[in-house]
């Protein structure tokens, strides 16, 4: 019989549709229910359960935290658990390493619902006494121990008690939110756990742009193709990026690094915005295009860091205007695209492949790598 844990951490990720950029932090997160956020995490456990039982998990024993980090997800899917810990009103951290503290010796493998954050405190906590996986559901992901959707995270689950996947070294990396916030990115490595290797399935490093004369010379590139394509009276919506940040310097207006900003007829008319205000621009203009780039070497065009672009702001705007940037280098490292808007309806519409803008008067054709649904 395997033995698995499971810990939702359920406030991860409700800081990203409000541009909050993350929620560590008890204001961050009283500023994010202020703004509308919404959980993320037992949705998306929940698709992971459901994923899992149709595999097949007779074989599997599951251990599990007190409402609301994940006895509530196992009882809608109609999962027998045994729950450790006594249910909260609020869970923090410490909340998050007690219950991994306390499964380390019941169970093979810990799965948890969560960002970063969440697998700095899993690290704390476990070490590397035990594998673990990481369902994506916070705002920023650059660790290597997340599987690419919830349903990819199932399938790992499953290979690895039939015994088909080995355990490998992962880096577990978390972003500095308040620097972020600011418009700086400052990552760390804090160390490594062990988890089931599939790679295909695990969504891999961030990989972060280089600082050379060539790829300088290249986004400027892209930025010159980019408003010259621009057309009159159209909202463009362009995400978060050093590659996006080019096209706002060819206008000469300011670009927010790491967040989603607004422009009609070359002027910013709106800032690091969030879901709602994106929606609330949509309504007043008939004609918008969405500009982004990925994340290098991981591939995702949308669901990582630049959630405030949503499943809902897609529809309005329509996926045949998406236009995606990415220099040659960024291209190279990373072969496929990836799509997890949170809608798995919306995902699989996006076409096989995307035209990529890579300079001026170039174009690229990447596919889009389809997630596990």
């Amino acid at each position: 019989m395997g033995r698995l844990g499971l810990i939702v951490n359920p406030i991860a990720g409700m800081g990203g549709s409000v541009g909050l950029k993350g929620t560590d932090g008890e204001e961050i997160l009283r500023k994010a229910i202020e703004l509308g956020a919404k959980p993320v995490s037992p949705a998306r456990t929940i698709r992971f359960l459901k994923a899992l039982k149709k595999l097949g998990m007779d074989d599997i024993s599951v251990t599990t935290a007190a409402r609301p980090m994940g006895e509530e997800e196992c009882f809608s899917c109609g999962i027998e658990a045994q729950i450790i810990g006594e249910p909260k009103e609020k869970t923090t951290a410490e909340d998050t390493k007690e219950a991994a503290r306390a499964m380390k010796e019941k169970v093979d493998l810990i799965v948890f619902a969560g960002g970063d954050g969440t697998a700095r405190d899993i690290l704390d906590a476990v070490g590397e006494d035990v594998p673990v996986l990481g369902i994506p559901t916070g705002v920023k992901m650059h660790s290597s121990v997340f599987a690419e959707s919830p349903e990819a995270a199932a399938t790992i689950v499953r290979r690895f008690f039939d015994g088909e996947l080995s355990v490998e070294y992962a880096e577990v990396m978390d972003v500095d939110e308040e620097a972020f916030r600011e418009g700086r990115l400052s990552a760390k490595l804090y160390g490594y756990v062990k988890t089931p290797y599939e790679p295909q399935l695990i969504q891999g490093t961030k990989m972060a742009s280089p600082f050379t004369p060539d790829e300088r010379e290249a986004k400027r590139g892209i930025a010159k193709e980019v408003v010259e394509r621009m057309e009159k009276d159209v909202l463009y919506i362009i995400g978060p990026g050093t590659t996006t940040k080019a096209i706002a310097d060819a206008l000469n207006q300011p670009k927010t690094l790491l967040g989603v900003d607004v422009y009609l007829n070359g002027k910013l008319v709106a800032r690091d915005v969030n879901e709602k205000q994106i929606l609330s621009l949509l309504r007043k203009h008939s004609k918008a295009r969405i500009i982004v780039t990925p994340i290098g070497r991981q591939g995702f065009i949308f669901g990582r860091g630049n959630q405030q672009i949503s499943a809902e702001v897609l529809k309005q705007v329509g996926i045949e205007n998406v236009t995606v940037v990415a220099t040659p280098y960024k291209i190279a490292n990373t072969p496929f695209l990836r799509v997890d808007t949170g809608d798995p309806d919306l995902d699989a519409q996006f076409p096989k492949y995307m035209r990529v803008i890579s300079g001026y008067k170039e174009e690229i054709v990447v596919p889009i790598r389809r997630l596990e649904s």
